[in-house]
This record gives structure tokens, sequence and C-alpha cells, in this order.
């Protein structure tokens, strides 16, 4: 058997229907379109989630909760990540930035206590978790909140 013996199975390939190629063809005039109205028209489509004029389902549910306007985000950083630093760094958050492990303070950094640190390092954040704080004074370090 060669490439050139290869053919598909009976019936696997289909010719696409060709409209508006005039009478003989079977689908010329309206092109299988019908008479008037809006699904026969150029571009003539319905919205996605348009119903016919029925309450559409995303006016039907209620509305729930809301967005608080006020609400802190914080980049969240861990212990862990404070291992590369070399000991008694002095770590705020330019110095995180330039580490790449903050690209953008939003509302402010958060200090949380995942893994583990061997060396003291001096750190400034706006926030800091109890145990966070805890694995970092244990390792001879300081945390000062800004």
């Amino acid at each position: 058997m060669k490439v050139h013996d290869l053919s598909p199975s009976e019936g696997a390939r289909k010719k696409r229907k060709r409209v508006g190629r005039g009478p003989g063809s079977g689908h010329g005039k309206t092109a299988c379109r019908g008479h008037k109205g809006q699904k026969s028209r150029s571009g003539g489509r319905v919205r996605p989630g348009f119903e016919g004029g029925q309450m559409p389902l995303q006016r039907r549910l209620p509305k729930r909760g809301f967005t608080n306007i006020f609400k802190k985000r914080y980049v969240l950083i861990n212990v862990r990540d404070l291992e590369g630093f070399a000991p008694n760094a002095d770590l705020d958050t330019e110095a995180l930035r330039k580490a790449g492990l903050v690209k953008r303070v939003k509302d402010g950094v958060k200090l949380l206590g995942e893994g583990e640190i061997t060396h003291p390092v001096n750190i400034k954040v706006h926030k800091v978790s109890k145990v966070a704080k805890e694995k970092i004074e244990a390792a001879g370090g300081k945390v000062e909140i800004i």
C-alpha cells in the first residue's frame, strides 16, 4: 500500500452546501433563508441571551451581594520567601520588589508564616501574621509595621 492508494472511507467526506447559486441548484433565490424576517437579513441575528422579548434570564435572577469599594488588597509573601536573602538583611517593599517577590504594592505587603527561616532578617511590612512574627523573631530577626 502506498500513500496515493489511501482514500477516506465512503461517506466520511461531504461536499459543503453551496447556496445562492441559481434556481437549478435547489438552493437559489432566498438561499435557504426563507422569506422576510430578521433571520433572512444580512447580519440579522439575535444577540446572545435574547429570548424573543421574554424577560431574559440575567434579569429574572435576583442580584446578590455587593462589592466593597473600601476593601484592602495586600500582596502576600511567606516566611520561606525570605530564606534567599542574606543574613541580617534590611528588607522593605523596595528590596522585595527588586528581588521579584512583589510586582506592585497595592494597599500594602502582608507577611504570612508558611515555611521556615534559619537566619535573622529585619523586615518592614504593612501587616504581619502572628505565626510569621514568631518565626522571624525566633530566628533572631525583627519585624516592623509600616
